[in-house]
């Protein structure tokens, strides 16, 4: 037989054991839990380009290096513009003018197709810059990249838009009416060069994307080939 439990022998509320009860909070106080809006994870779309501490990720030293060499292709390539402007303005063919004292300006041979002569030039050199310019700026890096592409693209608007002015600037006056009364009445005289498809200072970005992306699929690196699968049959 045992003896009955005394009022001091029962078991004190503290001793209880934890499990299965609710836990209990002082009055006007209530449990903070994470707002379901805003987790903290980091792949939350609220988190990107914050590492797991909350700290913001920069960009990489690989994306940096491309946007350094992306940005010096371009300038490189829009400073060679200068020469193609000279070039332009050396082969691309005169347009004779006539005035006849009447106050009107006419074209000395009306059938003459130097007008868009000019624009025919400058397409064909702005490819051929193009197409040396990519060839340049992959074999001096070796590599492919959108970055490499980008810069390209930008640097052959800006060269095409450098060489247009430049040719421009330093071809014949512009004032056909001053020029033909400075050389006299029935006298021949070359008129302004002008470049009348803008669509030509697209040329070098064109040539050059696509002779940059050719020669990256033919000749750059290649990814390496992943491992042939386990075929299940023991070496003899």
């Amino acid at each position: 037989m045992t003896a009955p439990l005394t009022p001091q022998d029962k078991p004190s509320p503290q001793d209880e054991p934890t499990e299965g009860r609710a836990e209990s909070y002082p009055s006007g106080e209530a449990p903070q839990h994470p707002h379901p809006e805003h987790p903290e994870h980091p792949e939350h779309p609220e988190h990107a380009g914050y590492t797991e501490h909350g700290e913001y990720s920069e960009p990489g030293p690989e994306l940096r290096a491309e946007l350094v060499q992306a940005s010096l292709v371009a300038i490189a390539v829009a400073v060679s513009g200068v020469l193609l402007g000279l070039l332009w303005l050396w082969l691309a063919p005169r347009v004779p003018l006539v005035w006849a004292g009447d106050g009107a300006v006419y074209l000395k041979n009306s059938e003459a197709e130097d007008a868009i002569g000019a624009d025919g030039t400058f397409v064909l050199l702005a490819l051929a810059f193009g197409a040396v310019t990519a060839l340049v700026v992959f074999l001096f890096f070796r590599q492919g990249g959108i970055a490499l592409v980008i810069g390209l693209a930008i640097g052959g608007v800006l060269a095409s838009v450098i060489a247009w002015r430049l040719g421009v600037w330093l071809g014949p006056s512009a004032d056909i009416a001053a020029h033909a009364k400075e050389v006299g009445k029935g006298v021949a005289f070359d008129g302004p060069l002008k470049l009348r498809a803008k669509g030509a200072l697209l040329s070098w970005s064109v040539a050059a994307m696509v002779v940059h992306l050719a020669l990256t699929g033919v000749f750059g690196p290649r990814d390496p080939e992943p491992p042939l699968p386990n075929s299940g049959l023991s070496p003899a």
